[in-house]
């Protein structure tokens, strides 16, 4: 039998083993030493001066939706070629989601369409750098500025990408949220940070994070409406051991992607993902092919699936989900996102990827395409 290459496998080793059992031995498994230590390595390495680690990225979007003040009555405006937790952020604290289309090329959301979409009710603007591909931030901080808007950028995808200004996404100054689920390019099993605009802001977010605690005070006292949004130790130590060599994982990654890119190439008709532009570089989360015109997507998954290769259909266009349709989105208000939902498909890919399973996944899509 066909070993099955899966879509995704976080690159995990003796480092995270020993770190995890650290933590383990000292008892300190939550709200300990090790937690400290993952904010402080990932800042540095950010080029930030802090970081707030949270249970999940889902979790540091919503406390960035709070801390920037966006409640009931306002709006932000965002991409609908994303994964739900973006939009939903939104909806815990009332703000209503207002989707732009994307651009067709990078799949981000297009600044004209969401400057388009701009009202007197508009608060914000979430870019997503989607599938790791940094969103035209200079454009959304002009358009921020003209329009005193917030902006948090949801970089769950991206951790690694490079801007047009050449800055590591996370770094400008503004509210950025990062996730590390099991697929994403580094991983603590589930988490996230949030990157604060300042100190002050650090200390709100820290408390807002774990019950609204104050951290300077008796251990139940609490001076905030606060969550359960602390990310333990056990997931911190994992993430010590990730950033230890997140660079060697990172160059992995886009090593992989350089292979597939070189393999499939030549399939006529078949749209692979831009690399970069300027000085603009993608982090490379997955490996997102946009199949040929007129192509049955649900047919090319199960050929390749008879062949051991998983794929999955990334993503769906989430204005079309019930709970935002009930907000009045009908299908056609975004023709590129709404193109790209049912075109894109994402294939195998992990930094420990053979050049033989990169080669099996390119020819086994050349031949469910016909094109050999």
């Amino acid at each position: 039998m066909t070993e099955q290459i899966p879509l995704a496998k976080p690159e995990l080793g003796k480092a995270e083993e020993d770190l995890v059992l650290e933590v383990l031995r000292s008892g300190r498994i939550s709200l300990g030493p090790m937690l400290e230590r993952f904010e402080k390595e990932f800042a540095s390495w950010l080029g930030v001066d802090d970081v707030v680690a949270t249970s999940s990225g889902t979790a540091a979007l919503h406390l960035g939706v709070r801390a920037l003040g966006w409640g009931e009555g306002s709006e932000v405006i965002l991409s609908p070629f994303t994964f739900v937790a973006s939009a939903n952020s939104l909806l815990f604290e009332g703000v209503t989601p207002v989707f732009a289309d994307v651009d067709p090329v990078t799949l981000n959301l297009d600044p004209a369409a969401a400057s388009e979409a701009v009202t007197d009710s508009t608060v914000g603007l979430m870019p997503v750098d989607i599938f790791g591909y940094p969103a035209d931030i200079d454009a959304f901080i002009g358009m921020a500025e003209r329009h005193d808007l917030g902006i948090l950028e949801d970089a769950a995808q991206a951790l690694g990408a490079i801007d047009a200004d050449g800055r590591r996404v996370g770094s400008r100054g503004h509210l950025t949220a990062f996730a590390f689920y099991a697929n994403k390019q580094i991983t603590t099993g589930e988490g996230g940070v949030i990157v604060p605009r300042d100190g002050d802001e650090a200390i709100i977010l820290r408390s807002e994070r774990n019950q609204g605690r104050n951290a300077e005070s008796e251990w139940l006292d609490h001076e905030r409406v606060g969550f359960n949004y602390r990310m333990s130790d056990v997931a911190a130590a994992i993430g010590v051991g990730q950033m230890s060599r997140i660079d060697q994982i990172l160059d992995r990654r886009e090593s992989v992607a350089g292979r597939y890119a070189e393999l499939l190439a030549g399939i006529e008709g078949l749209g692979i993902p831009l690399d970069g532009e300027g000085k603009a570089r993608r982090s490379w989360f997955v490996y997102p092919v946009t199949l040929p015109v007129g192509v049955e997507r649900d047919e090319v998954m199960s050929e390749l699936s008879s062949m051991g290769i998983q794929t999955r259909a990334y993503l769906p266009s989430i204005h079309l989900f019930p709970h935002f349709r009930a907000l009045g989105y009908e299908p056609g208000q975004f023709p590129n996102a709404e193109e790209a939902s049912r075109r894109t498909l994402a294939l195998p890919f992990f930094p420990s990827m053979t050049e033989s399973e990169v080669e099996r996944v390119a020819e086994g899509l050349a031949v469910s395409l016909g094109s050999t």
